[in-house]
């Protein structure tokens, strides 16, 4: 072997390059879509997902979702302008159905405002309890729609909302159930860090015919509790996750005529992709996990799904 000339050590200039180029690298790959999953051979739908804030038209998501055999989705509004897109895009698409609402997170925006712009509409000034109701009365004309299957997301989030905002989401929250009740449409509950208020409210203004829980949060004896009251509990990817162990005992607990599965994308990317923009083409892989925690086939459980969802929405 002929002996080759000793090369020059890399520079500062080459390292920083080199260390950029690697970065760049790393955050496509973290961007990128994930690859198609295996068909389901049952097909399903996805109980809750946001079209309007995922990449590419509607007409593109649904046939990708559609390839994989996820043929339905539920859109879901979080404030005024999105209950609007979601029952539009509803009207335009078959395979689509949509619910609408003001996000619990929205009511203190609307009535304390928000400065900092954190929503989609930019920075706020305090509209007051006035402006609360006007949103509200917007989200029960569309509520209306035959093609709006449910009112939601509403509920409670003591996650992102401090205590100066309890008194707006709760007075939202009891207003969107006495919606839902009046306009006979399912309501999907937001409930994050408020197991227990939850469930109070829902007690004391007696719940709808049809209640989902969207993105189940609670653990085991919460599972049993929701069960007992017919309410839906729809799982996404975070059941994926290594840390949610919690979160599949309540799976494992939940009867399988009440279980729905969902996207929530472009959130909530099912394990080996958390991280990367999640999509209803999805929805198998989240569904194949749920299946093993269940101990039923893909086939059984997808088809319970299907009717689940079905009747929960009424379509």
């Amino acid at each position: 072997m002929a002996q080759q000339a000793p090369q020059p050590a890399a520079g500062p200039a080459a390292t920083a390059a080199t260390t950029a180029s690697t970065a760049s690298t790393t955050k496509a790959a973290k961007d990128a879509p994930p690859p198609l999953p295996e068909p389901l051979r049952v097909p399903v739908a996805d109980s809750h997902t946001h079209l309007d804030m995922q990449d590419g038209t509607v007409a593109e998501a649904l046939a990708k979702a559609a390839s994989v055999g996820v043929t339905t989705v539920v859109q879901v509004g979080c404030d005024l302008a999105g209950s609007q897109w979601a029952a539009d895009t509803a009207a335009a698409h078959d395979a689509v159905h949509a619910t609408v609402a003001l996000h619990p997170n929205e009511a203190p925006r609307i009535v304390l405002g928000d400065p900092d712009g954190w929503s989609r509409q930019g920075a706020r000034r305090p509209g007051g309890d006035a402006a609360l109701d006007a949103a509200l009365d917007g989200i029960d004309a569309l509520a209306a729609l035959a093609h709006v299957r449910g009112v939601g997301e509403t509920g409670l989030d003591h996650f992102r909302t401090g205590p100066e905002g309890m008194a707006a989401q709760q007075r939202s929250f009891r207003a969107h159930i006495e919606i839902a009740k009046r306009h006979g449409k399912t309501l999907v509950i937001h409930d994050r860090e408020a197991h227990e208020d939850v469930l109070r409210i829902l007690r004391e203004e007696g719940a709808p015919e049809r209640v989902v829980f969207h993105c189940f949060s609670g653990d085991a004896e919460m599972a049993k509790t929701c069960a007992a009251a017919g309410y839906y509990l729809s799982f996404a990817g975070n059941v994926t996750f290594k840390n949610a162990q919690p979160l599949r005992d309540a799976l494992a607990v939940t009867p399988s005529e009440l279980v729905l599965v969902e996207t929530d994308a472009p959130f909530l990317t099912p394990a080996p992709y958390r991280g990367r923009p999640n999509a209803p083409y999805l929805i198998p892989v989240t569904l194949r996990a749920m299946a093993q925690v269940k101990g039923e086939t893909e086939d059984a459980l997808a088809a319970a799904v299907a009717a689940n969802t079905a009747r929960a929405f009424g379509y």
